[in-house]
């Protein structure tokens, strides 16, 4: 059994500046680990360098960075200051990230997704260990950047991955992988492509609430603004869910919200969302890791129990 067990930051009920005592609170309640995330509310690595402070023990990661959102250069800077922070502790989580994010919110260029992580990955390590690195990659080109301060322990990096190809980059150049919406069941089909040895974290978004109605209403509006993004849906066409997905992705794409909806079948829901009470979600949790998930990461849903309690509920020593 996994001695990880994971905590996103900041909290869906709270703002950063109020979640000192929470976060503090995590190492003493059995989480290991602290993680970030960057879609459209607080960056990748300001929460993660409070938390340095706040909770001492804790490794912390980043779930995940976009690779095309900030400069090859500037990321590694923001890796080496938080490798400084957090000495040995910090893991650097990077990844494609997807068109919505990169081009229509950051005014950046989505190609080439694949190489350009690869590119970054294989920039980021030379950088974090002190080189001056000179090197025209297929996507990019960077001259003469040398760290001012290089980390005395450079940062682990692992890949946002969904489909074999990034699982193997991965495993081969990376130090893990990280994934996302996914059942238990599908680990075993994740882990046959990056091996026993590679380090698989993924996020799970728990709802402590046993109003299964309340819960399946909620994070069908979640998971329809997921999974009609083309990386997840390509990721559940290869874990085999296509099919039962296809009334889904029809009505969205023709604008009708409500039916797309009403066409995720509740199997579906529930495979992707653990729910229940406390007990049943920590053991929903623990079936994940039991199929060779290496790190949960909770992200705890607002619900009917109140979020600060939830995190409380779902410590591994609860």
């Amino acid at each position: 059994m996994t001695q990880n067990w994971g905590m996103t930051i900041p909290f869906y009920d709270r703002s950063l500046s109020k979640a000192q005592d929470l976060i503090a609170e995590l190492p003493a309640l059995g989480y290991t680990d602290v993680w970030s995330a960057e879609v459209n509310g607080t960056d990748g690595f300001v929460p993660l360098a409070l938390a340095a402070q706040w909770a001492p023990q804790a490794r912390l990661g980043s779930a995940i960075v976009p690779v095309s959102t900030r400069g090859p250069g500037l990321l590694a800077m923001s890796a080496a200051t938080l490798a400084d922070l957090a000495p040995g502790r910090f893991v650097l989580g990077i990844g494609a990230s997807s068109p919505a994010i990169v081009e229509r919110w950051n005014a950046g260029t989505f190609a080439k997704p694949y190489a350009r992580t690869r590119d970054t990955l294989r920039f980021l390590k030379r950088a974090l260990a002190g080189e001056k690195v000179s090197e025209a990659y297929e996507t990019f080109e960077v001259k003469g950047f040398k760290l001012e301060r290089a980390p005395k322990t450079p940062p682990k990096i692992v890949l946002a991955a969904l489909r074999p190809r990034m699982l193997r980059l991965a495993a081969e150049e990376a130090d893990g992988a990280i994934t996302n919406w996914l059942a238990p069941a599908d680990v075993q089909k994740v882990r046959a492509e990056i091996g026993p040895d590679t380090e698989l974290i993924a996020r799970l978004f728990v709802c402590v609430d046993e109003d299964t109605e309340r819960v399946r209403e909620t994070a069908r509006w979640m998971l329809a603004s997921y999974l009609t993004v083309p990386v997840y849906a390509a990721f559940h066409d290869w874990l085999g869910r296509g099919e039962v997905l296809r009334p889904m992705h029809e009505a969205w794409a023709a604008g009708d919200r409500q039916a797309a909806l009403k066409a995720i079948p509740d199997e579906v829901v529930d495979d992707l969302i653990v729910h229940g009470d406390a007990a049943t979600c920590r053991a929903r949790i623990k079936e994940y890791v039991a199929n060779g998930l290496d790190t949960p990461v909770l992200a705890p849903l607002p619900g009917a129990t109140p979020i600060d309690q939830a995190v409380r509920e779902l410590a591994p020593e609860a």
